[in-house]
């Protein structure tokens, strides 16, 4: 019983007090291990502590249902006014524009729901792989209990199972080890560390050892590399050790400044309804004494002022972005993501598998003075070549550096004899081989004898352990390895090792004669072996990761590469993939920091390693809250998760935990960095429509109404009756729906582009009044020129105005789109200036139609119409020279 106790004090020691990662499964252990002694659980008593206990679910994340979904999309405070200003118009007995808005409502909501509900589904598809059978040991049996290895869901297994276990499977909850035989467990979703560790069941753990390095313990969500054996469950679902340190997951994520910068608008053109629509109200009132018609009018300027397309063309802009995204192999499970993709300025990167290819390859091969020596390479090739158990990724990586090298060791004229396999205690394998007899002669043409060889390969210092000689090419003999000659070898490796790569001794000696029994067989064979030199490997980069890399910077995002893996490796990965690496730090440096030399560390290093699930969380809302930066992160663990959900753009992958699956923004089908360079493209291009679409319907919006309010104030009718204003509003919104097909400028998409809360108002400040200057303009023409002024010329003001109005707001689409000249210096995409020359062509037309007569509009004589291309230039001559000024004083347009 000495096990449980040790146990007990290692999990409750001062490593979970530090990192306030709760974790009490002592008093648990102590009790399934006396169950333990009397045998498995039988199915009647799992099945009473699964009722008592609820099912192993490590973090309970429930998707939502398809009304939560659809009551998501439709509370949306442009869709709360649209909704008003059409209960008002169903009051006002204007039907038609009550019926428009609701349409339009509807669309919006529709759109936004059929993307998340889409993906939300692929979510549930994508959480379904995780499910898995276990082997579980049962009893069964009323009179005689009959131990029974049964399969059973993994949602099933209660404390106190006794499960089996083998290469390929997945720990259902923490284990302690009952048996095992060459045991390796990966806990890279734990730790983010790409390597394995050994596990043993027969051993008694120091009270000090941390959690994660216990040897007889295995946790939930580690997978068994290699090897097997059983053990007992001590904790399942949300009491395991992985559920603990995520427990602070389902917490809000920060503000999103887009979201609330919406919604600021949306409080402002409230107020400016409440503010402006009485006033005009009561104007009309005064000049035409109508209650009836002065409330109408009223309601259609406070439409007029309402973007209602705004809805529906932020929800197109970013479904078109998401479909554009699927066909690069990228599912958007949240839509608005897709802006926060265009916003995002820096982004966190684990290094294995994203920067890497996950596959290992030789790099050296030298004697023991780093000098390049084929000799090791021969006989570590032979070693690979005739080893029978199943080939590790070193052994792949030798065989296949000497073949694609041209080397040619002829491994058909030589055969095995016996082989003694890799274990983790000696940490090394060795075979015994032998020249065939009928190939004697060696390549060079000379005498190759026939006697035996032990040759072994493996850990550095176990290697130099065995071996009493060591090899002196120069001398061509065999030399007494000295303490020195040891201290030369193991500080190359550790040069090499500073360098990330993984180095391996290779030591071999002649075997006259081959013991056939006995307990000190293998330890005889290895033993007084000569050591030849190191061989070394290297996880490479991928070739697509630079030139990704680089060109997220030139778009103006940093990468900050946060891993588990050791310092000297991921600067060596760095290095090469062109991340500078001036700046670095460790996640046991980070603990011992001040909260100010914590965040200026974080802003500094580009490169930090050895980092837990919680200290990646800590960097990344460092860099959000005292930053003040967009963060994305990439991740595919368990450890990840909670950098996932707290970043602006979680992004994992399909093959990544199913726990950083759920809480993604974005899945990508292949683990590439490119994807990433799409989807940024994708969000600077949605960002920059929606923010066109904003600025240009405010402006349009605000300016009209000003024109409006002054027009009211001067002459005896309305400037538009309100059937005309609505015509003339629906018109313009409907050409608005081509926003999301505009190209945006190359200076726009080179740069991370955020909300700023402030610039809104200020740019409607500036633009706002230069299209009232003209609308102004128009009045003056129309009272001085045409003397229309009189109740009796309200057909011909209405008329004239109706045209200005509409072309005037169709043409700001062209001077706000874009920072340059329009039409001169940049042309807006077909679908724009298509749906401009349309939605001009029937405005224009409109008065000469019937539909117009019915209006209350007439015929305009072509002098007007001279007016207005005058009109135009001026206001595009104005408008640029406005644009100009604005953006020499704030830098940026859009």
């Amino acid at each position: 019983m000495d096990a449980p106790v040790s146990i007990g004090q290692s999990l409750m020691g001062k490593h979970l007090h530090r990192s306030n990662e709760k974790y009490n499964v002592l008093r648990a252990f102590s009790s399934h291990f006396r169950k333990l002694l009397v045998g498995s659980l039988s199915f009647k008593e799992a099945e009473m502590r699964l009722l008592e206990g609820g099912q192993n679910i490590p973090i309970d994340h429930n998707f939502p249902s398809w009304w939560q979904l659809w009551c998501n999309a439709f509370i949306h405070p442009f869709n709360i006014i649209l909704i008003i200003m059409a209960t008002l118009s169903f009051l006002a007995s204007d039907n038609a524009n009550g019926i428009i808005m609701l349409i339009l409502v509807m669309l919006s909501v529709g759109i936004r729901f059929h993307q998340d509900y889409n993906s939300s589904r692929a979510a549930m598809k994508l959480s379904e792989l995780l499910r898995s059978q276990i082997r579980v040991q049962r009893c069964a049996g009323k009179v005689i209990q009959t131990e029974l290895v049964v399969q059973i869901d993994y949602r099933d297994i209660v404390p106190g199972d006794i499960i089996h276990f083998s290469p390929g499977d997945l720990f259902p909850g923490d284990v302690r080890l009952l048996t095992s035989k060459d045991l390796i467990v990966s806990q890279s979703s734990l730790t983010g560390e790409s390597g394995t560790t050994e596990k043993v069941a027969d051993m008694i753990e120091d009270p000090s050892t941390p959690l994660l390095e216990l040897k007889n313990v295995c946790f939930m969500g580690t997978s068994v590399v290699s090897g097997c054996g059983t053990g007992l469950v001590i904790s399942t679902g949300s009491r395991t050790y992985m559920s603990t340190i995520f427990s602070t997951m389902g917490q809000e994520k920060h503000t999103d400044a887009f979201e609330n910068g919406l919604r600021c608008v949306s409080y402002a053109l409230v107020c400016i309804m409440v503010l402006v629509v009485p006033i005009i109200s009561l104007s009309d009132y005064y000049a035409s004494h109508n209650l009836g018609e002065s409330v109408i009018f009223g309601i259609s300027v406070a439409v007029a002022l309402t973007p209602q397309m705004l809805p529906l063309i932020v929800n197109t802009n970013l479904a078109k972005g998401a479909i554009t995204m699927a066909k690069d192999r990228c599912i958007v499970k949240r839509l608005s993501t897709i802006q926060h993709m265009g916003a995002m300025d820096i982004l966190c990167i684990d290094k294995t598998g994203t920067l890497t290819t996950n596959r290992i390859i030789m790099v050296h091969h030298m004697d023991s003075w780093g000098f390049p020596n084929e000799r090791v390479l021969r006989f570590a090739f032979l070693n690979s070549y005739f080893k029978t158990e199943a080939n590790s990724p070193i052994d792949d990586a030798i065989l296949a550096y000497a073949y694609t090298n041209g080397y040619r060791f002829q491994a058909s004229k030589w055969r095995m004899i016996e082989e003694i396999p890799f274990d983790f205690v000696r940490r090394r394998m060795s075979v015994i081989i032998e020249r065939d007899l009928d190939s004697i002669w060696d390549e060079q043409g000379s005498y190759f004898d026939t006697t035996k060889y032990v040759i072994t390969k493996g850990a550095l210092e176990e290697v130099l352990s065995i071996s009493t000689l060591i090899e002196d090419v120069d001398k061509g003999v065999n030399l007494t390895l000295t303490p020195k000659d040891r201290e030369v070898v193991l500080q190359k490796s550790e040069e090499l090792s500073n360098d990330g790569l993984r180095v391996l001794g290779v030591a071999m000696k002649r075997a006259n004669t081959i013991i056939k029994s006995g307990p000190t067989k293998y330890s005889a064979l290895e033993s007084d072996m000569v050591f030849l030199g190191l061989i070394s490997f290297y996880d490479p980069p991928k070739n697509s990761a630079k030139q990704a890399l680089w060109q997220l910077a030139e778009k103006g995002v940093k990468a900050k590469v946060l891993t588990g893996d050791s310092l000297s490796l991921a600067i060596k990965v760095c290095k090469e993939v062109g991340i500078r690496t001036t700046h670095v730090t460790t996640g046991p440096d980070l603990d011992i920091l001040e909260h100010t030399e914590f965040h200026e560390a974080v802003r500094r290093a580009t490169v930090l390693a050895h980092l837990t699930p919680t200290q990646k969380l800590r960097v990344v809302q460092s860099l959000q809250k005292v930053g003040n930066h967009v963060v994305g992160f990439l991740g595919d663990g368990i450890n990840d998760s909670l950098a996932l959900e707290a970043a602006d753009v979680g992004i994992s992958v399909d093959s990544g935990a199913s726990v950083a699956k759920d809480l993604a923004d974005i899945i990508l089908l292949e683990k590439d960095l490119n994807v990433l360079v799409s989807g940024v493209e994708h969000g600077r291009l949605t960002n920059g429509n929606t923010m066109k679409y904003i600025k240009m319907s405010l402006v349009a919006n605000i300016g009209s109404i000003i024109s409006l309010f002054i027009a009211t104030m001067f002459i005896q009718f309305e400037p538009l009756s309100p059937r005309q204003l609505l015509t003339q509003n629906f018109l313009y919104n409907l050409g608005q729906i081509a926003i999301p097909w505009d190209k945006v400028d190359d200076r726009y998409a080179k740069v991370p582009q955020g909300w700023s809360a402030t610039e809104l108002p200020v740019f409607i400040l500036w633009n706002g009044p230069v299209c009232s200057i003209f609308d102004i303009g128009t009045f003056l023409f129309l009272r001085f020129y045409y003397e229309a002024d009189q109740v009796s010329d309200s057909e011909f003001f209405h008329s004239a105005w109706f045209i200005e109005g509409l072309l005037m707001q169709a043409l700001i689409i062209h001077m706000i789109r874009t920072e340059k000249i329009p039409f001169i210096q940049d042309m807006a995409s077909w679908p724009v200036v298509f749906s401009t020359i349309t939605i001009s062509a029937v405005g224009i037309m409109i008065p000469f139609s019937p539909i117009g007569k019915l209006m209350g509009l007439m015929n305009l004589p072509l002098s007007y119409f001279g007016f207005l291309v005058v009109l135009f230039l001026g206001y595009f001559s104005l408008g640029q020279v406005v644009k100009r000024i604005y953006i020499l004083i704030y830098k940026r347009w859009l």
